[in-house]
């Protein structure tokens, strides 16, 4: 789709603020138009010696009117344009968010956020820019260039034509310029995100940064990524600054022109003082179109190069979407299945050779290839095996346990189920129907998850844990609390549920963390509950309490635990074992406790020996 096509439901949502703005803008212009008339009556009243007192008067009250005329039309088009153009950024943001939302995580595993924040904010307001102060200049350009035209032309035809002179090679600079400046903008665009990204990163890891005393070696890497996007908008700006003065040289020839062919019509009386003064007044309005045709052809090049690269990501179609007509479900009746399944990671590994063209950043984050430069950053693609035929059958309230080393694929087989990825090969189902039948939301609606890397927002204790059940009463809240083993933590906080966490949860611990993670997960009441590694942070009598807490809910949802320790898994209905991606033992705990030569029975002993250790 055309990227303009992107703002034309805007345009037509505000078409009525955007005719009162045309109308506003025009009547300015008018009135401009007729100063100089005014000025030349005066003029020529003075020069032929027939002004008086009374006559000067009237005038005077002439300009007042036209200059509060002037004024209250100014305004008026003031507040239509640039209303409408802050709308237009307010609606295109949002389409922006809503599309980001859509897209799935697989996205978001070759996106960096320094990229998204740019599009959302430097993009927009290039883009607002463009639709505001870019369009009232070409309308303005184009009427009070033509009015001012006619209006000299009515004074004399003969010097309209000698000044108009210029215009054919102001229109050919700003026409052989054009795509080249709209390349160099979506360049000095992307350099932006890369900054963003730099300095993004470098703040989210400033105590990382700090702990290895690298504050001198990251600020060179954000100079450096700075001296780039310098770099690139100085390139950009050679370009721009020889044309706006080019277009201002051609402009001022005009001046020249008139002021020695009108001043010799004047002083051979073919035209009148009076006459020669609103020539030139007019050609004071007529230089601001032509001038701004630079001016303009920067604003709308910087516009089109973001609203193309906000074009791109709404473009990227999602990869898992409903079907046309999504089975309802409401809830899980029989259970959960994984069948002959397979899964693999899309990676995108950039080009070496053009990338080292394209940016000399020594930053490893600008080496990952961004959706909407994909012409700038060709890449190849390539998969990462993390999963291999796997069969697994979970009844309707029975619980399965997964362990198994680093990588062996845990986290990969909760990700399935509620859609973040879809599997390459095989189906996962419920209740014997493949989950891509269900809408998203209804299949994500039955799910509760507990992610390995407990994600908190900047608010409260409540509204995290409430982020599920907004509406949840205070008994639901207080059992949620006490059911993650979080309810004395609670208590040690002297504003109690209304304590703010900070970015990322920066004022708790990371057991603390994980524990309101685990209290958002259960205040929902879902029928599924997927654990991944939901002890991994907390000492051995809060992981015993939140796993008498887990085995409570056993018969009432259907489980699956992700988890490095045994004691987390080994009361559930079945576990398995992973490596590489495949399934290498099932069973019960006792079953498995009993080979003794496999993964699980030698982490258990091993785990056995560590708390009898601590015991002591």
């Amino acid at each position: 789709m055309n990227s303009v096509n992107l703002i034309k439901p805007y345009f037509i949502e505000n078409r009525l603020k955007i005719l009162a703005g045309l109308f506003c803008l025009l009547a300015t212009d008018m009135f401009q138009l007729l100063l100089p008339r005014v000025i030349k009556w005066v003029i020529d009243d003075l020069t032929a010696f027939r002004a008086d007192l009374a006559g000067l008067s009237v005038y005077t009250l002439y300009i007042v009117g036209i200059a509060l005329m002037i004024g209250l039309f100014r305004y008026g088009w003031i507040f239509c344009f640039m209303g409408m153009a802050r709308r237009v950024e307010e609606g295109l943001r949002n389409q922006l968010l809503a599309h980001i939302q859509r897209l799935p995580a697989s996205y978001f595993d070759k996106t960096r956020t320094g990229d998204l924040m740019a599009h959302a904010t430097n993009d927009m307001q290039q883009i607002r820019m463009a639709t505001g102060i870019g369009l009232v200049t070409i309308i303005d350009t184009l009427f009070l260039g033509t009015t001012a035209i006619i209006f000299m032309a009515f004074i004399n035809a003969k010097l309209t034509i000698f000044s108009l002179l210029p215009m054919p090679l102001i229109i050919l600079a700003s026409w052989g310029l054009r795509k080249k400046m709209h390349r160099m903008y979506k360049t000095v665009q992307a350099s932006f995100s890369d900054l963003t990204e730099g300095v993004r990163e470098r703040f989210a890891g400033i105590r990382i940064i700090k702990a290895y005393t690298l504050e001198d070696e990251a600020t060179s890497s954000v100079k450096a990524i700075s001296r780039e996007h310098v770099g690139k908008n100085l390139r950009l700006a050679k370009i721009t600054g020889a044309y706006s003065s080019m277009i201002a040289f051609l402009s001022n020839l005009t001046f020249v022109m008139v002021l020695y062919i009108g001043g010799r019509q004047t002083i051979l009386t073919e035209i009148t003082p009076g006459d020669f003064v609103a020539f030139n007044t007019y050609i004071g309005l007529l230089i601001w179109p032509m001038t701004a045709i630079g001016s303009v052809a920067n604003l709308i090049q910087r516009g089109k190069a973001s609203l193309d690269r906000i074009n791109t990501i709404l473009q990227t179609q999602p990869e898992i979407t409903d079907t046309r007509k999504p089975k309802p479900l409401r809830q899980v009746r029989q259970g959960i299945a994984f069948e002959n399944v397979t899964f693999a990671y899309e990676a995108l590994i950039p080009n070496e050779k053009h990338q080292g063209e394209e940016s000399n950043i020594p930053h490893p984050a600008s080496r990952i290839q961004h959706p909407a430069s994909s012409i700038q950053h060709p890449a190849s693609r390539i998969q990462h095996p993390a999963l291999s035929q796997l069969d697994i059958r979970l009844e309707k309230g029975k619980t399965l346990g997964i362990i198994g080393p680093p990588g062996s694929g845990k986290t990969s087989l909760l990700n399935l189920l509620p859609r973040f990825y879809d599997v390459s090969e095989g189906r996962v189902l419920i209740d014997g129907t493949d989950i891509r039948e269900f809408s998203l939301r209804d299949l994500r609606s039955l799910i509760a998850y507990v992610p390995q890397e407990p994600f908190l927002f900047a608010g409260t204790i409540r509204e995290n844990i409430t982020f599920g059940k907004e509406n949840a009463g205070e008994s639901e809240l207080a059992d949620a609390v006490c059911a993650a083993a979080l309810d004395e933590t609670i208590k040690a906080f002297p504003s109690g549920f209304e304590t703010i966490v900070g970015e990322k949860g920066i004022v708790l611990s990371g057991g603390q963390k994980q524990r309101v993670a685990l209290a958002r997960t259960l205040i929902c009441e879902r029928p599924i509950l997927l654990l991944d590694d939901p002890i991994s942070q907390v000492d051995t009598g809060t992981a015993s309490r939140i796993v008498r807490t887990i085995r409570s809910l056993a018969a009432s949802r259907t489980t699956l635990i992700v988890s490095h320790r045994i004691s987390a898994v080994r009361f559930a209905d079945q576990i398995i074992t992973l490596k590489e991606g495949r399934m290498t033992a099932s069973g019960t705990h006792d079953e498995l406790a009993g080979s003794l030569d496999s993964y699980y029975a030698k982490t258990f002993r091993m785990q056995q020996v560590e708390d009898h250790m601590k015991a002591l």
